[in-house]
This record gives C-alpha cells, structure tokens and sequence, in this order.
C-alpha cells in the first residue's frame, strides 16, 4: 500500500516513517501543509494518506475536502491533536477514513491502515 504523509510538524513525519520503515508499507511521498498534499496527491495517488489538521497555507479539512473531490475514493486518515477533535468530526463528515489522536501510537496507526485495506 502506497502512503503519502501530511504533517507540518518534520518531527511528526520522521514518526510515522519510522513506524512504518519495519512494515511493507511503501511510503511514496510527504507534505508539509495542504496546499502539497494536494499537488503530491494528484502526482502520487497514494492509497492512503495520512493528514494532520493544523497546518500552515491549508489545512487539512480543506485538503480533504479537495482530495475527496478530486478522487472520490481516496483514503485518508486523520491524524490530529486531542484538542481538535471538533474538526476530526468535521473531517469525518469532509470523506476522512479515520482519525488517530496525537501523540501518536505505532499500535494504532498500524491498526488504521489495516482497517483501511483489510486484505493484508
């Protein structure tokens, strides 16, 4: 499965690659606001992309949002602070797939994408 990260946070991305490094998980490429995503996305077409909330240029609802209308069938998972979650909901709503609340658990992250392409 074909991954692209989102996050504003380097730290964040290091995180989740890491977590992943050990997995079949191929991680094809990272943004760091909204408005990359969108370009990496339509250039990538991941399978999954992970998505932080908060972030700089555009955020991550209306990333959503505009990746769900550019590929209706694309994946994302939400990744966002617990102070946020009134905009996970929102993002829910937007097509997201699922939410991970941050500080990020390898364990659950793992789980998500499982959920996501259950043939695995």
């Amino acid at each position: 499965m074909k991954i692209l990260i989102v996050d504003d946070a380097a730290f964040m991305r290091m995180v989740i690659r890491r977590t992943l490094a050990t997995t079949d998980y191929e991680i094809v490429g990272e943004a760091a606001d909204g408005e990359q995503a969108i370009i990496e996305y339509k250039k990538l077409m991941p399978d999954v992309v992970t998505m932080d909330i908060t972030m700089p240029n555009k955020d991550g609802l209306a990333a959503t949002k505009e990746i769900r209308a550019f590929d209706p069938k694309a994946k994302i998972l939400i990744c966002s602070a617990m102070g946020q979650m009134a905009m996970v909901k929102d993002a829910i709503l937007l097509g997201a797939f699922d939410f991970i609340v941050k500080p990020l658990d390898p364990e659950r992250l793992l789980a998500a994408l499982h959920k996501m392409n259950p043939k695995r």
